[in-house]
């Protein structure tokens, strides 16, 4: 593994320089809680600190929202539906979506730098998911319009089945995709007729904040509200709340079960993106190198710090030995370093609690018997040691019932696992609590198909990994979630269905 500071000589005092530059170029002005189209206080006048996860100093202070506060941001969203979101026309609404769209590619620099600033991400990657924010507005601006439901005609009966908004509805997002993850919740709430109450991670509120900002003067006030806080606090008070009549959530599976919980004492319908173990399943007929990309882009994106990351390598005995020299060589030629540097591959985590996370998953594979084949640490770098980092790690040689086989670390760390009968690879493909996603690596089609049909995930990608096309639903079987995102289906998470039946007689 390379750095900056081993090229350039990179000092802590540059980087931060570097970051507090940008700070005060990028982020919010606005850090209230978003309310009816104001921004305003808590009302417990309360706020928390939002970190930079590359220098540890604090960004800037956040409103902490409370029960009362997401009380307000609910009445002031249903009070904007029945006044005026409901009023509008599939056109209309078509519009308004564009014009986020719009909004939000016309800053996608500006965005990328301060969702590096606020979550770690190289910025590389950052833009990458703001140019898929705006598409995911433009997509479900495309098919606002194609919904007109169904009519039947059975002779001296007459039936109509329609499609409503639910009206309010609740959206909970996490820290590893900010500004995407909220357009995945907001666009095809949006699109179906509803008003929105967001909660964003306590970890990365930024981008949300600068987002209701950037769409003030485009959505009508109280359309969308967002709430930041602790998920202890508003997290559980919008997953709680009565009056939210459909609630989406991504995050761990543990958080899930309790949103889930709390969604059944008021019968509100649930939408959950859950956690992921994937398997990345490579045969022998394929050439080594592209296996070795595809595999450390599986593992390694994000920091690791995706739900469908492909964290166990199922590599075939006869070229296991070519494959891991390669993903050894290729972690070797990482730059780990300051992520708002465009030559930067590997950033920090979000927080040190995650990092501490981490860490502690392999202080246990080492107890558990793993050989760790490059990293297990954090880097030995002075210009990185205030950030929260950690090495990318390849682990061989752990039983498959093992800790960090079977939970999610949510890191760069992936365990190797070698296979020549393929009957007993798939059992442990699927040997896990999860089934979010999964890759196949294979230049033969019938085994690329006979795998992806065989794992138990929702989402398999062949010869490719993390490419997500809207249009295509995005979702997990198992303990990874209830329900799909990206896809058209999606609109009908977001819509409830009413049946008329008439009689002519």
């Amino acid at each position: 593994m390379s750095s900056e500071s081993d090229a350039e000589t990179e000092t802590q005092n540059t980087v931060r320089e570097r970051h507090r530059e940008t700070a005060a170029e990028v982020c919010p002005s606005n850090t209230g809680i978003y309310i009816g189209g104001e921004f305003v206080p808590a009302a417990a006048d309360e706020t928390f600190e939002t970190i930079d996860p590359t220098t540890g100093e604090v960004l800037t202070a956040v409103a902490r929202g409370r029960d009362e506060d997401v009380d307000g941001a609910v009445e002031a969203a249903w009070e904007a539906f029945e006044s005026t979101w409901a009023g509008y026309s599939a056109g209309r609404r078509q519009r308004v979506l564009t014009d986020i769209a719009d909004a939000i590619e016309a800053r996608t620099e500006e965005l990328a730098q301060l969702e590096t600033l606020d979550n770690g991400k190289p910025v590389s990657e950052a833009t990458i998911d703001v140019r898929g924010a705006a598409e995911q507005f433009r997509y479900f601006a495309g098919i606002v319009r194609e919904n007109p439901g169904e009519t039947m005609n059975g002779g001296s009966r007459y039936g109509q089945v329609v499609k409503e908004p639910y009206g309010v509805v609740g959206q909970i997002i996490p820290w590893n995709f900010p500004l995407m993850m909220a357009a995945w919740k907001l666009a095809p709430a949006l699109a179906a007729g509803n008003c929105s109450v967001l909660k964003p991670a306590e970890q990365t509120p930024l981008s949300a904040l600068r987002l209701a900002e950037l769409i003030d003067d485009i959505v009508p006030d109280g359309v969308v509200n967002v709430v930041p806080g602790y998920g202890e606090e508003a997290g559980a008070a919008v997953s709680g709340h009565p009056d939210v009549r459909k609630l989406a959530f991504t995050g761990s599976t543990a958080v899930g079960k309790q949103v889930m919980k709390r969604a059944a004492d008021t019968v509100t319908d649930v939408t959950l993106e859950l956690g992921g173990k994937s398997p990345v399943v490579v045969f022998p007929d394929v050439d080594v190198d592209r296996a070795v990309s595809l595999v450390s882009t599986a593992i390694f994106y994000n920091t690791g710090e995706c739900c469908e990351a492909g964290s166990r390598l199922f590599v075939h005995e006869r070229i296991a030995d070519g494959v891991l020299d390669g993903l050894v060589e290729s972690v070797d030629d990482m730059t780990i370093g300051d992520p708002l540097r465009e030559e930067t591959d590997l950033g920090p985590k979000v927080s040190r609690e995650q990092v501490g996370r981490t860490l502690d998953y392999l202080t246990r594979a080492r107890e558990e018997g793993g050989e760790f084949l490059t990293g297990g640490g954090q880097p030995d770098d002075g210009a990185l040691s205030e950030g929260c980092y950690v090495e990318p790690t390849l682990i061989d040689a752990l039983d498959h019932g093992s800790t960090a086989a079977q939970e999610e670390i949510f890191g760069p760390v992936l365990t190797v696992f070698r296979w020549e009968e393929y009957d007993e690879m798939i059992r442990l493909a699927n040997d896990v609590e999860y089934g979010l996603a999964g890759g196949v690596i294979t230049d033969d089609i019938t085994k690329a198909n006979r795998t992806a049909r065989d794992i138990e995930a929702g989402y398999i990608w062949i010869n490719s990994y993390h490419d997500l096309i809207p249009g295509l639903p995005f979702g997990g079987y198992k303990q990874s979630g209830i329900g799909r995102e990206l896809g058209a289906e999606t609109l009908d998470h977001y819509q409830q269905t009413k049946t008329i039946n008439l009689s002519l007689r």
